[in-house]
């Protein structure tokens, strides 16, 4: 089949989730489908990994995104109906490149990744899937419940009514809906939305973590990873560092804590002065794995599956995270992965494992036997397969 798709970034490098999911979706697909990509960059480097798509895409179409805070962008959205995550991808040039490729009347269906790319679709009968990586406006409306400029605050709120509306309207205009997990699905359906949906959840590379080892050091270290682009990963660090953190040195105090993950910020960064924290990056994401004994994940906010729970499961790590950070993984509480919501419950769970080899050791076994049978992205782009054939499919 031919498929036209819309992203909000270019899928390489592989630096966060959304870029690893398309990637590894457009390279297991690349056999049955030819894909014509229309990507989203922000910055004149970013085309010079093109030609990494290239070789699992017919063709890759970049449009330049404007910046967030710009002056077009903060009057577009100040003065218009439309809130900034709208604004920022609303693209003339973007609108052509569709308009023209649709025209060649040669695609079977359009796949687009998130609902703030909808404005650039013209009027068309050609089956829509519209796949939500998350809920956006749950990931704001916290974010602005947790913001301390009062006077700022009603704007806040205004955006994120908007981003609520706005959603449900692309929604109902799509064909098929998609998302990472049951619970994001069911508000998606519920919005109005009177067609089809299903989960296309995320997957990781398990070959890829299971090819390195590396010998862990002596003292027990908790991990915490992210890409800090993401709201809700600064705010589960934050909560780690001063709310968790405490209790758990309290319970093991030669424990050590590692928060690796690009794009910290200045606030992130200051928590490499404290006492046995260490901020940083890793060329290799594998490497952070092999040194810790427990990955400690205390999403407060943000939907969809986190890729940071996928990968330590495959690499063998102990997961210890709350509902949020567990939602979309069919992992069972106590068998493959530990759940919490209180913040004594998440110490308590995070040090019992740092003191229990016996424990963790099973966990990490089962949890790998999921990821390997559920979570692998063969096995994750036959589900997107089925729902092409379902729309576009003769």
């Amino acid at each position: 089949m031919k498929i036209l798709m819309l992203t909000p970034y270019l899928p390489f490098p592989l630096y966060s989730g959304g870029q690893i999911r398309t990637y590894n979706l457009l390279k297991n697909l690349a056999d049955k489908h030819q894909v014509t990509l229309v990507s989203f960059y922000r910055q004149e480097q970013e085309l010079d990994y093109v030609k990494n798509l290239e070789e699992f895409c017919f063709k890759v179409l970049p449009v330049k995104r404007r910046k967030t805070w710009g002056l077009t962008n903060i009057l577009l959205a100040g003065f218009s109906f439309y809130p900034f995550l709208v604004a920022t991808y609303l693209s003339s040039e973007a609108k052509e490149k569709v308009e023209q490729e649709l025209g060649s009347g040669q695609y079977d269906l359009i796949h687009i990744e998130t609902f703030y790319l909808m404005p650039n679709l013209p009027k068309t009968e050609m089956p829509i899937l519209l796949v939500e990586q998350t809920i956006e406006y749950l990931v704001y409306q916290r974010f602005v419940q947790n913001f301390k400029l009062w006077l700022i605050k009603p704007l806040l709120y205004l955006d994120v009514l908007k981003i609520k509306l706005w959603e449900r309207y692309f929604w109902r205009k799509a064909n098929y809906l998609a998302a990472m997990s049951t619970d994001d699905l069911e508000i998606m359906l519920k919005s109005g939305h009177k067609k089809e949906g299903g989960i296309v959840a995320n997957g990781v590379d398990i070959e890829f973590f299971e090819k390195k080892r590396v010998v862990k050091t002596s003292q027990p270290t908790v991990l915490f990873v992210g890409n800090f682009k993401w709201l809700p990963n600064k705010d589960a660090a934050t909560y780690l560092v001063e709310e968790i953190w405490p209790l758990i040195k309290k319970q093991v105090p030669q424990a050590k804590l590692w928060i690796v993950g690009r794009n910290p910020t200045k606030a992130i960064k200051k928590y490499n002065q404290l006492p046995d924290i260490r901020v940083g990056q890793v060329a290799d994401i594998r490497d952070a794995f092999a040194q810790a004994d427990v990955l400690l994940a205390p999403i407060r906010n943000g939907r969809g599956t986190k890729y940071k729970v996928l990968e330590a499961m495959a690499a063998g790590v102990p997961v210890v995270t709350t509902p949020l950070g567990a939602q979309g993984i069919e992992a069972r509480p106590g068998k493959e992965i530990v759940i919490a919501t209180k913040t004594t419950d998440l110490a308590k769970e995070a040090s019992a494992l740092l003191l229990s080899k016996n424990k963790d050791q099973q966990l990490a076994r089962l949890a790998k036997k999921l990821v390997r049978a559920k979570y692998n992205w063969p096995a994750i782009s036959q589900k997107l397969d089925q729902i092409y054939q379902k729309l576009g499919g003769a």
